[in-house]
């Protein structure tokens, strides 16, 4: 026994009444073993008494006043305490209470106290710690990790829903997707057929996109972040829907300037030269102003683990009610292990990325590279096998979407014959500024393609019209 029993002796009071409450009644423990575990208990005899009845309990045998003095008689402590007595004693102080749940939350409640206490000696003692390998913000990362899944020890702990709690929630979304004029019941892309071929980006799926340098991932991210932080959102309209980017291969003032291109429609080289006149900066300091209020933040460290990610996510999402995520790019991500196998590097880590999804309820979409096997072949157009460097990506992810620009082929073609030259042109004419996004896996809806204007200049994708 510690200090801590002297300083609070409501623990001890506490596992007694509720250890003998369930020897009562046996029907208490199906309820307080979903969140209450042995290591809970501050006395180590309670702990084992009460890990004995979860076990006995198993194999369908009550824990009777006579099973447990059996199997506890070779136990010193209970031995001292007075074996059969003790029990019978903590029988008599249950038959006095009327809400024995309450004390069963007491003892979850001072555990976590004690646990807090041991994190925070941890902390200072790593804070202490003079190696410097081990960085400050390595032991930030930890600490924040250790103490977010402290705090979700209870509530994060998922069980078991009844169909009919599903169907009021899948009722309730149809509901809300029939309500909106656009029938959307996820969070809008703001570009209409991918809206119709998704409802919106939906709570807990991972979305690959993936591309050839140059075919505009990073720019369809800042477009699909930025419709997305412009919307209010569905089951609060008094907001707008919360963004976060993780950019680890452009800085953060490259993005907003690339955002200001598209909202000014203004090439990015003149707004970085400076080259533009008095009424087109006035507009982009309005549109700066207008920008500065949406909820969409940004994150530009290099080389962050999933780990890192994963601590940074969940911060925002406590701090500004995160609602979707992007991260431009997978290949970026530092592993977690250190491992010559980069397939297994990458599973490790799409993996991380679909359980952080569903652990934050929200949808997380990721960026990927593919592999150069598309510039090989003489139809360019991609396909799930391109996916670079893991098929864990195609297997992890609930949506993979490509994008597609043959303008991008043809104007680096190298036609021969004056026929080849004009046969190009009439082609490049009709493929001009426009994108396909082939939607190759849809775990739970259509594939095919959506067609999508782009404009190469802006970076800009927009609906797209025959007009």
């Amino acid at each position: 026994m510690t200090d801590t029993t002297k300083q609070n002796p409501s623990n001890i009071k506490a596992e007694q009444i509720l250890i003998g409450s369930i020897i009562i009644n046996n029907t208490i423990l199906d309820k307080v073993t979903e969140f209450l575990l042995p290591e809970h208990f501050y006395e180590m005899l309670h702990a084992q008494i009460y890990s004995l009845i979860i076990k006995l309990a198993n194999k369908q045998i009550s824990p009777s006043l006579e099973v447990l003095e059996t199997s506890l008689k070779d136990n010193g402590h209970f031995k001292e305490l007075g074996e059969g007595s003790y029990l019978a004693m903590l029988t008599r102080l249950a038959l006095i209470e009327i809400n024995p749940f309450s004390y069963a939350n007491l003892i979850y409640e001072l555990a976590i106290r004690r646990n807090l206490i041991s994190l925070a000696q941890k902390i200072a003692s790593n804070a202490y710690n003079t190696d410097i390998t081990y960085s400050a913000d390595e032991q930030i990362q930890e600490a924040e990790t250790e103490l977010f899944n402290l705090s979700f020890a209870k509530s994060g702990d998922k069980s078991f829903f009844n169909l009919a709690t599903s169907l009021k929630q899948s009722m309730a979304s149809i509901q809300m997707a029939a309500e909106n004029p656009s029938h959307i019941n996820g969070i809008t892309t703001g570009l209409t057929d991918l809206d119709k071929m998704f409802a919106g980006f939906q709570p807990s799926d991972l979305i690959i996109i993936a591309a050839r340098p140059s075919m505009g991932k990073t720019a369809l991210a800042i477009n699909l972040a930025l419709n997305a932080a412009k919307t209010k959102a569905l089951k609060d309209t008094k907001r707008c829907y919360s963004v976060g980017f993780f950019s680890l291969e452009m800085s953060s003032e490259q993005l907003s300037t690339r955002i200001l291109s598209m909202e000014v429609e203004t090439n990015s080289t003149q707004l970085k030269t400076g080259f533009i006149d008095e009424r087109k900066y006035n507009q982009l300091r309005i549109k700066s102003e207008e920008l500065a209020e949406l909820n969409l933040f940004i994150d530009d460290t290099p080389a962050l683990t999933i780990s890192s990610i994963r601590t940074r996510a969940r911060r925002l999402k406590k701090q500004k009610n995160l609602d979707i995520l992007f991260i431009d790019y997978l290949q970026l991500i530092r592993s977690p292990s250190a491992s010559d196998n980069r397939v297994q590097e990458v599973s490790e880590i799409t993996q991380g990325l679909k359980a952080l999804a569903k652990e934050l309820n929200l949808p997380i979409i990721a960026l990927s590279q593919l592999s150069r096997a598309v510039e090989q072949r003489v139809d360019k157009r991609p396909m799930l096998s391109d996916l670079r460097e893991s098929g864990s990506i195609e297997q992890d992810a609930d949506i993979v979407m490509f994008i597609y620009r043959e303008e991008y082929y043809l104007t680096r073609s190298k036609a021969v014959t004056p026929k080849d030259v004009m046969l190009e042109h009439e082609k490049l004419e009709r493929v001009r500024n426009i994108a396909n996004v082939i939607v190759a896996k849809h775990r739970n809806g259509p594939i095919g393609d959506v067609i999508l204007h782009y404009n190469n200049n802006l970076g800009k994708f927009s609906n797209y019209t025959n007009a």
